[in-house]
């Protein structure tokens, strides 16, 4: 199947093309840009060295996106998702986290209007 165009890289005066929003250098200081301004910072509390270990702990149980692996697809684990998120009562239990690949969490997301709707 054909790929899409490179395209150049969304961050001021870089050259770089690349598949995605932003080249690997500056998708880095993007994220970190977002946690320290962006991200509210109950949210930011709530995401510590805690949920790094449920996380990694649950990403090595589950090493396949569980949306996909229904389908009888393999793709590997790159999210951990809340079922209910913590903002509406959720907690790290194991009962309401899912993993997820980038793009089954991105349309989780876009479905519930998360992302863009909530602030």
């Amino acid at each position: 199947m054909p790929r899409k165009p490179k395209r150049p890289c969304s961050y001021p005066e870089c050259p770089e093309l690349t598949e995605r929003r932003f080249c690997e250098k500056h998708e880095k200081e993007e994220n970190k840009r977002y946690e320290k301004y962006d991200r509210d910072p109950a949210v930011r509390r709530r995401y510590g060295r805690a949920w790094k270990r449920i996380r990694d702990k649950y990403v090595s149980e589950h090493p396949f996106c569980e949306v996909c692996y229904d389908k009888g697809i393999l793709v590997e684990t790159e999210e951990v998702h809340h079922k209910i998120p913590l903002s509406k009562g959720g907690t790290h239990e194991r009962s309401n986290l899912i993993a997820l690949c980038k793009s089954c969490h991105a349309r989780i997301h876009a479905k519930n209007g998360d992302r863009w709707h909530n602030r």
